[in-house]
């Protein structure tokens, strides 16, 4: 018969060491390093974002809207209305357009500064203008074609025209005013074109 071995008896489970093991040792530090190994220089990055900056301020600025005409107020006629404690007063424009397309005017308002305060009104219609002519007729005696909205002015092309505004302010209040302002907003043009005296 062959030999037969007695049954191992099983070995109970060893209980865990409480001594670490000598192995490799992990340094979570060296694997995601710090800030001073793997950033670049503060002084490159600082000079980094000034370019950045500096090239979006010179592209902004070069990018920024202007107005594409000029134009001026060549002349003011106004009158005081009787009863009403205001003045009606006519301003003869004239305006030239620089730019590669069509000055389409949108609207005309004006705004008069006094010591009083600002003061404000949109353009007449140039419908108006034959009865505003026939009650005063002082407006009349400078007096151009309206200016109305609408009005497109060519690239390179020019115009001339009247505005009629009034104020609730006195003829003196008027005569001696700090300014009077002129805003043309055109239809496609983000900056409209401001004309003061």
């Amino acid at each position: 018969m062959p030999e037969e071995k007695p049954p191992v008896a099983p070995t109970p489970p060893s209980a865990p060491s409480t001594t670490p093991e000598s192995g490799t040792s992990f340094d979570i530090s060296e694997e995601y390093g710090t800030a001073a190994k793997n950033l670049p220089p503060a002084k490159v990055v600082a000079i980094g974002i000034s370019l950045i900056v500096l090239i979006a301020l010179v592209v902004g600025l070069a990018q920024r809207p202007k107005v594409s005409a000029s134009g001026s107020i060549d002349d003011i006629t106004s009158i005081e209305m009787p009863n009403q404690n205001s003045v009606m007063v006519a301003l003869a424009i004239s305006m030239k357009n620089h730019g590669k397309k069509r000055f389409y005017i949108h609207d005309i308002q004006s705004e008069l500064e006094t010591g009083s305060g600002k003061f404000s009104d949109e353009a007449a219609s140039g419908v108006d203008f034959e009865r505003y002519f026939q009650a005063f007729p002082a407006l009349k005696e400078h007096a151009l074609a309206p200016l109305k909205p609408e009005t497109m002015i060519e690239p390179g092309g020019e115009t001339k025209g009247t505005i009629i505004v009034s104020f609730p302010v006195t003829a003196d209040a008027f005569a001696n005013r700090k300014s009077i302002k002129v805003t043309i907003r055109p239809y496609d043009q983000p900056v409209p074109l401001v004309l003061t005296k």
